[in-house]
């Protein structure tokens, strides 16, 4: 009997430690596709200003809009 009161908090400790392994996994995805989604914004302001500017015509504005925001 005494193995069985020590695997219970052994048991609870390694759930505790799985569910905070898993939050801190999701966060860091979350963080790394918030940083991608700023860097694609200011590739596309870029790319619209080049196109006011007269340097890249519509065409060429749209083929690499597709292309930083894929299919």
């Amino acid at each position: 009997m005494p193995l069985m009161r020590r695997r219970r908090p052994l048991l609870c400790a390694a759930a505790v430690g799985g569910g905070a392994y898993l939050a801190g996994k999701s966060r860091g995805s979350t963080q790394q596709r918030e940083t991608a989604n700023d860097d694609t914004i200011t590739q596309l302001q870029q790319l619209g200003q080049l196109r006011d500017q007269g340097v890249l015509t519509d065409e060429e504005f749209a083929a690499q809009k597709a292309r930083l925001l894929g299919p």
